[in-house]
């Protein structure tokens, strides 16, 4: 059930940021396992000067292009966050043409109670999702 949030550059068109939200659920879901309808997405567009995106000195060149991808997830086995980095790299730069550069991922963890889908619920505890 990972909320994922990504953060862009204004200047994309609605084609090229549904290609985005598919590659990273269709990934996702590969990767992680993820059960049918498990899709949270929310796009936040930005002016330039709304984000510094820095590479803490690993010489990366980053470009218009750039997309930041912030996963709340439930915790999940490191083998399998890797898996899912390269994943995501190599298929939005072969399917979208992102430079693998421009593509920074973060997980945060959390747990099924962390979660109210409606209705002031927390369904995972009071049964309603397993």
């Amino acid at each position: 059930m990972p909320l994922m949030r990504f953060d862009i550059y204004k200047g994309r068109t609605k084609d090229e940021i549904r290609q985005i939200l598919d590659i990273t659920y269709d990934v996702a879901t590969q990767d992680f396992s993820l059960l049918p309808h498990d899709r949270y997405q929310i796009v936040t567009q930005h002016d330039p000067e709304e984000m510094v995106i820095e590479d803490v000195g690993l010489g990366f060149q980053r470009t218009e292009k750039f997309v930041m991808i912030s996963l709340t997830s439930s915790p999940r086995k490191r083998e399998d966050k890797e898996l899912f980095y390269k994943d995501l790299v190599t298929e939005l730069h072969e399917k979208a043409g992102i430079s693998p550069e421009d593509i920074m991922i973060n997980i945060t963890p959390n747990t099924k109670e962390d979660w109210s889908f409606g209705n002031g619920e927390a369904q995972f505890l009071n049964g309603k999702l397993d």
